[in-house]
């Protein structure tokens, strides 16, 4: 029994949600490989090659992975599935974007976003917005699976596992990427940071986001936004917090102006420690904040600023 876990990376880092994968992959039970596509990636295939836990690494280095095409990556992945009893990637965009195609490819039934592993062949994921658990089992012979960063701790660095350069098929051709736009701050990662400042709808414009933004330097926070600021315009799509944004868990998760919808107390409520600022002492988001702070957001978060 043997697991095959795809690294998430930009061909220079090994991002965060690969570890807490490993630690999925290892609860299973058997060897645990990874595998970097990529190009230029030689620094990510050695990082990987150092997590704790992992046996093996699968580097594969071509033009047509640069970019992370979904198409490319899945048929490399198919081409090694074989060999594998799972195949697991994180709930991230690319996880989330690759591993149906690869499931469909070889006709396993995907399982995704698993929060727990039970046995090699059991697992527990998140339904109705996480307000219920599901155990499900897979009598599939490849067993495909998107895992919940949130749900596993990271794993540790310190490995040394062997590595090995790898080919894959021909290059598909039929997709390429013709443009990307990314957001770039110096402030952490929302997906992996230990502190998250979220805002809502109660901030009212863009503008008044830097109040947030103030908050959040103060604490060495990341910025996160709730679905009803996203879409009224106040921040960009990839500062989502929710069901349909990112889901985090960070050590300390503030929300300034969040009434705390279902939507978006899927994506936070499994954080340590959950503070609401909100003038709506009704606000649902109370019902799952550890401090509640009723008052106006505009008084208190400078007043907290300047404390801080």
């Amino acid at each position: 029994m043997t697991t095959l876990v795809i690294a998430n990376h930009d061909n220079a880092e090994l991002h965060a949600s690969t570890l807490n994968t490993v630690t999925a992959a290892t609860q299973v039970g058997g060897d645990v490989h990874i595998l970097v596509a990529g190009s230029g990636a030689a620094a990510v295939a050695t990082q990987a090659a150092q997590v704790d836990g992992v046996a093996k690494v699968l580097h594969a280095d071509a033009d047509q992975y640069k970019d992370g095409v979904s198409i490319e990556v899945a048929n490399l992945v198919v081409s090694l599935a074989g060999d594998y009893s799972h195949i697991m990637a994180g709930s991230t965009t690319s996880g989330k974007d690759m591993l149906p195609r690869v499931a469909a490819l070889i006709d396993s039934s995907q399982i995704s976003d698993i929060m727990a592993v039970d046995s090699a062949d059991t697992f527990k994921r998140p339904i109705y917005a996480g307000n219920a658990i599901a155990t499900v089992q897979s009598s599939d012979a490849t067993k495909v699976l998107t895992v919940r960063p949130t749900g596993f701790d990271a794993a540790g660095v310190g490995g040394s596992a062997e590595l090995a350069i790898i080919e894959g098929p021909a290059a598909d051709g039929t997709t390429s990427v013709v443009g990307r736009e990314l957001t770039v701050s110096e402030r952490p990662d929302l997906g992996a940071a230990d502190v998250v400042v979220s805002g809502g709808r109660g901030v009212g414009s863009a503008e008044n986001f830097k109040i947030i933004e103030g908050l959040a330097d103060k604490l060495g926070a990341a910025v996160g936004a709730s679905r009803a600021a996203v879409d009224a315009g106040y921040m960009p799509n990839d500062y989502q917090v929710g069901q349909t944004g990112k889901v985090v868990a960070p050590n300390l998760y503030v929300a300034v102006g969040i009434s705390g919808a279902i939507q978006h107390l899927a994506g936070m409520k499994d954080s340590k420690v959950i503070v609401a600022i909100n003038k709506d002492e009704e606000a649902p988001i109370f019902q799952v904040a550890d401090y509640g702070l009723v008052a106006d957001l505009f008084e208190a978060v400078p007043e907290l600023v300047e404390a801080l």
